[in-house]
């Protein structure tokens, strides 16, 4: 997906053009996310026979263009939640619309998606990519609230046909949850302070639009912590939108469907772009890459070894080149895992 900088909306990004003619963000990390993935694709200079990849977070799709173009036998299922996203990628994957598949849906859709595609749910796919986060096309576009540097719509849903708004959570949550949502989502240090004071303003006049929300947290946020801890709203921002969305819960039932799609030599890369995400990724990734094997056997027993390596040291960050040419990948971190064996049931 073509993906925005999670923390600094207002961050320039370089353009170009897709084949619909609309203006497009540089996807993130594009030629590592090659690099790894790559392997599971191509061996010894042919393409893997039947190969499939899932973009899980299809966007513009051009991650998904540069793969279907570099592995002419390739098959794609793309995901996406966004009505307006997968439309565009359509247009700009057309032509290569006989390998693909495009489906609406969130990424815990994958089974499904699948299905779709005639394909069964576990090990039948070679490579799959999460670019996660808020797409460059959600935050350029006004009216969609994501941005808040921009007076709108306090809206914010990545799908804008369905589920609440951002304005009914500030306008129908009580202190407890709504303090909660900006702790546990965005970290926020001043969550009672914030709550306490959207109930207090609330009353007077129901919040709508983005501007009323920044000029409380200017309020409510202290001076000092203003002029040292970013924009005031970065946290407030990304707490509602994960909380609209369900981000987290997604991507907690998405990341056991993907793993066990993978075939043995399959590969997976995750782009997270703060640090509820990564975390989420990397406790998901834990007991796949360790044994079951009892401590103090002399042998590792049949089907309980590690059922999937580390292709990443860590989280992975951005080179200070790839900053230059696309400031946008800045907060970026990816892990990246390759399925070695299959594993019997527990």
């Amino acid at each position: 997906m073509d993906r925005d900088v999670e923390g600094d909306e207002n961050a320039g990004s370089p353009t170009g053009s897709d084949t619909a003619g609309n203006t497009r963000h540089i996807p993130v990390l594009l030629h590592r996310a090659d690099d790894l993935l790559g392997p599971a694709l191509r061996v010894d200079g042919i393409d893997v026979d039947g190969a499939v990849l899932i973009d899980a977070t299809l966007g513009l799709g051009g991650h998904s263009e540069h793969f279907l173009r570099s592995y002419p036998e390739l098959r794609l299922v793309g995901l996406d939640r966004d009505p307006a996203a997968l439309e565009l990628a359509a247009a700009r994957l057309a032509p290569f619309r006989d390998r693909i598949t495009l489906v609406h849906s969130t990424y815990d859709g994958i089974v499904d998606a699948l299905d779709q595609a005639g394909l069964p749910p576990t090990e039948s796919v070679s490579a799959i990519l999460f670019d996660l986060g808020v797409s460059s096309m959600q935050l350029d576009e006004a009216d969609r609230g994501f941005a808040y540097s921009i007076d709108a719509p306090l809206d914010m849903r990545m799908d804008p046909t369905t589920g609440q708004t951002a304005a009914d959570i500030l306008n129908t949550y009580g202190h407890g949850d709504l303090a909660r949502v900006l702790k546990t989502y965005g970290e926020e240090r001043f969550a009672g302070r914030i709550a306490s004071e959207v109930l207090r303003r609330r009353k007077e006049k129901p919040f709508t639009t983005s501007a009323a929300l920044v000029e409380l947290l200017y309020d409510a946020i202290p001076a000092a912590t203003r002029r040292t801890g970013g924009h005031p709203a970065k946290r407030t921002f990304q707490a509602l939108r994960v909380e609209v969305n369900g981000e987290l819960d997604s991507l907690q039932a998405a990341i056991p469907a993907a793993l066990d799609s993978l075939r043995v030599g399959g590969r997976i890369v995750f782009m997270s772009y703060q640090s509820l995400e990564d975390r989420v990724v990397k406790q998901a990734l834990a007991p796949r890459v360790v044994s079951r094997t009892p401590a103090g056997l002399p042998v590792e027993l049949p089907g309980m070894g590690p059922e999937f390596a580390l292709l990443t040291r860590g989280a992975e960050r951005a080179t200070e080149q790839e900053i230059d040419e696309n400031p946008r990948s800045a907060p970026v971190r990816m892990r990246a895992a390759e399925r070695i064996a299959r594993r019997s049931a527990a």
